[in-house]
């Protein structure tokens, strides 16, 4: 799958944020909007060991119901699994470069890059490099403010 099919499927994922949102209420103050745009990576922030990444944008599409967040992360062959999570956000996890595990539910799932990985909003989920060269993968979360 290349960019223009993954950014083919945005719409689909769209319209599950906005079902999602509407539980969401009035959270979400203090995000700032987001427009049509272009959106440069912010500066490479280190996490635990091994990982690190780069925002490139975060906050509530128009009407405010639906929040979006963007971010590339790298992890380093034998880095720890990042932190087990649960969110009222799915997530749609693009790898980049090298090999990854995508723990959804209970199941484990081999990535590679090119490839294109959905975790539901509710879904237990954590990857990890399943390889011996650098992970890197790009993450979108699209749902209701949390």
């Amino acid at each position: 799958m290349d960019r223009r099919e993954f950014a083919a499927g945005m719409p689909a994922v769209l319209a599950l944020g906005s079902l999602l949102a509407r539980e969401a209420g009035g959270q979400g103050a203090g995000l700032k909007q987001l427009s049509s745009g272009i959106f440069k990576p912010g500066p490479a922030k280190s996490g635990q060991e091994g990982h690190s990444s780069q925002a490139f944008g975060a906050g509530l599409l128009a009407g405010g119901t639906i929040r979006v967040e963007m971010h590339e992360s790298v992890q380093q062959p034998g880095a720890p699994h990042e932190a087990v999570g649960t969110h009222k956000h799915s997530e749609i996890w693009y790898v980049t470069k090298g090999v990854a595990t995508l723990y959804i539910a209970g199941t484990e799932h081999r990535m590679e890059a090119g490839e294109v990985g959905l975790v539901c909003a509710g879904d237990t989920h954590w990857i990890a490099n399943a390889g011996d060269t650098e992970l890197a993968y790009f993450v979108i979360t699209v749902g209701p403010p949390e």
